[in-house]
């Protein structure tokens, strides 16, 4: 019905907000539950929030579950809209004492939704939620302040972990951490941390990032803090910490310590990421030796051929520190049996017989015979450039630096060497060649 009741509106509407707000266990004025039912969603929709008041009262103070007549009602948006009702008053206020009153009466109606509705009937997660947004958002005005909106959403965050992390994409999860960290409660936003973060979204990430900044002072304190819990942490717990404290002496130049601490995390888990990082300490040291006993531990542990072969590559660099050139060709070789066009390791093997070149002339001057292994230099770093054009730059100008090494024309006129034709680097041209014996071109 385009309603009866139109035609008292005016009447209606000059009535004082505050005698719409006493109890009312009856619909105004006598009339039928549905016939105040009707009036409340006009005003509603027509934004006459005034006369709504009237009638959405009734609704909050009786809380009738059903209303003869009409099947769709639901009392718990009727408590949704009431809120609403006075919020939007209050947003079109100016009188600072008036915007209280008006939000006071909003919060009223949301303390008496917990009273009226138990958890069979209402999603209590989605008030507490509410609750908490509301004085997120509207404290100044009341006799409330930021404690009050964490309290509501500690209460959701409590009774469901997972749809709190999740909603808005974090942003909650976010106020609180940020909430705990600037009002001094460093082991309130760590527990959350511990929690949300093996579930937490990129940018909600970000925010844990920046919260632990916030925490601490600097590294030297986080590390005190860390050092200090360590101790008494579970098993998946301490591995994180132990994680943290490698990074952290790293950045605080404690290269013993971030050492102990990889060394103790690999004791404590050993698997490949863990392994890894204990020989890329070792390798950062110069200690290539005992490093080259932790990525062999890796390559057994590896769990994909990109890792794999990243490690014999590592593998075949440090073999070079040490001046095992036929080991690290033979580590570069089996990265390539993994992955043909892995342009890495074509450039390592380039390096390993120029290596070779000054391993078998001990620093004296280049013979012509020495001179030829460059011809093999350049092909592998042309090789490199094929296979992988992002390395084109760098392989480019080792090639003009080599071509400078290689025999000059007259070199080859003495030798009877003929461009384009097959060269053998080998025993013949000089003993300490003979492992290379592979076969290149004159140039």
């Amino acid at each position: 019905m385009k309603y009866i009741f139109f035609g008292i509106i005016f009447f209606f509407t000059s009535i004082n907000i505050s005698n719409a707000q006493e109890a009312q266990d009856e619909p105004p004025y006598g009339m039928s539950e549905l016939e105040a039912y009707s009036i409340f969603i006009d005003a509603y929709r027509m934004d006459d929030y005034e006369l709504a008041t009237m009638y959405g009262e009734w609704m909050i103070e009786a809380a009738p579950r059903t209303i003869e007549g009409y099947d769709g009602f639901e009392l718990e948006r009727q408590f949704d809209r009431m809120i609403n009702v006075y919020v939007s008053m209050a947003e079109e206020e100016s009188d600072p004492t008036e915007i209280t009153n008006l939000l006071e009466e909003a919060e009223r109606i949301l303390y008496r939704a917990y009273e009226v509705f138990d958890e069979d009937e209402i999603d209590y997660f989605e008030w507490y939620v509410k609750h908490g947004r509301f004085y997120h958002e509207n404290a100044e005005h009341l006799d409330a302040d930021m404690n009050d909106a964490i309290s509501y959403y500690e209460q959701a965050y409590e009774s469901d972990f997972d749809r709190f992390v999740n909603l808005n994409d974090g942003f909650f999860v976010q106020v609180m951490l940020t909430h705990y960290a600037t009002d001094g409660l460093r082991d309130e936003a760590l527990a959350m941390i511990d929690e949300v973060e093996p579930v937490a979204g990129i940018q909600l990430m970000n925010t844990i990032d920046e919260i632990r900044e916030l925490l601490f002072e600097g590294p030297e304190e986080r590390i005190d803090f860390i050092v200090s819990r360590i101790d008494d942490a579970e098993a998946a717990e301490k591995e994180e910490m132990l994680q943290d404290l490698v990074d952290l002496y790293e950045e605080t130049s404690q290269p013993d310590k971030a050492r102990q601490a990889a060394v103790e995390l690999y004791q404590l888990n050993p698997d490949f990421n863990n392994t890894k990082n204990v020989a890329d300490i070792y390798l950062g040291e110069g200690n290539y030796a005992e490093a080259l006993n932790y990525l062999q531990e890796s390559v057994d542990l590896a769990e994909t051929d990109t890792q794999k072969k990243e490690v014999f590559l590592e593998m075949a660099e440090t073999h070079q520190q040490l001046d095992d050139l036929q080991s690290a060709r033979s580590y570069a070789r089996q990265a390539l049996e993994i992955d043909d066009a892995f342009g890495e390791a074509y450039m390592r093997i380039a390096s390993i017989y120029a290596a070779a070149v000054t391993e078998c002339t001990g620093g004296e001057a280049l013979e012509r015979e020495d001179r030829t292994v460059y011809w093999l230099v350049i092909e592998y770093l042309e090789r490199a450039k094929e296979a992988d054009p992002s390395l084109a730059s760098t392989a480019n100008n080792r090639i003009e630096s080599y071509e400078a090494a290689m025999p000059s024309t007259e070199d080859k006129f003495f030798s009877d060497w003929e461009d384009g034709e097959p060269f053998d680097i080998d025993g013949d041209l000089k003993e300490c060649y003979a492992w290379i014996n592979e076969t290149t071109t004159i140039r």
